[in-house]
């Protein structure tokens, strides 16, 4: 566990950088993006008392996805080591604070971030621990994501000429399928889904030619 916590802490350093070389001194708001998806993902969950609302079990993931991306950024911030920082994530996500119920435990989640705008890995294991979210399905999502971001950089998205519908799909969407087919315990996973989907993006874009 504290290996892939180690391979996911690089990855985020990887994607940092391709947002901007120098990222580390740029004082980015990383509690604010943690807060601001706490919100979105307390709205998945549902909380409107006037109107039925099931929750969106894939998307309360995904959003927890995009909160660990932002938490793995300030552990990098705040730990030179990478073993020390997967050292402390590991224990602290296997040691999570006792469960409640899931909204107000986003609330204390937020309301943490923002008092001390650091992540606090114990109050997100509870989150994962309440929809029974495992760390092995954390991780794989993780990387998922994290090579859909490179990949789009990587083909455009800044200049806008990315295509994210991919035939009729959304890149998410074949993302999942992707993921399905491949071993997710290889040391290339990365590599391989990297791969197939550029494969996959080149086959489209020769059809819409």
């Amino acid at each position: 566990m504290e290996q892939q916590i180690i391979a996911m802490l690089q990855l985020q350093d990887e994607m940092n950088k391709k947002v901007h070389p120098d990222w580390r001194k740029q004082n980015f708001a990383w509690y604010r993006a943690i807060w601001i998806e706490s919100a979105e993902l307390i709205d998945h969950y549902g909380w409107k008392w006037w109107k039925k609302q099931t929750p969106d079990m894939h998307q309360i993931t995904l959003e927890l996805v995009d909160i660990w991306h932002f938490g793995l950024s300030l552990s990098l911030i705040e730990r030179e080591s990478l073993d020390e920082s997967a050292s402390i994530l590991h224990h602290d996500l296997c040691d999570p604070l006792p469960s409640r119920e899931f909204c107000l435990d986003i609330e204390d989640f937020a309301a943490n971030t923002l008092k001390t705008k650091r992540f606090d890995a114990r109050r997100f294991g509870r989150l994962m621990s309440d929809i029974e979210m495992t760390f092995e399905s954390l991780y794989i999502s993780y990387v998922g994501k994290n090579v859909l971001n490179f990949f789009r950089q990587d083909h455009g998205y800044q200049d806008g000429t990315y295509k994210k519908i991919w035939g009729d799909k959304e890149d998410n969407e074949v993302l999942v399928e992707i993921i399905e087919r491949l071993d997710s315990t290889s040391a290339s996973f990365r590599n391989d889904l990297y791969r197939q989907m550029q494969d996959e993006y080149s086959l489209l874009s020769n059809c819409n030619r």
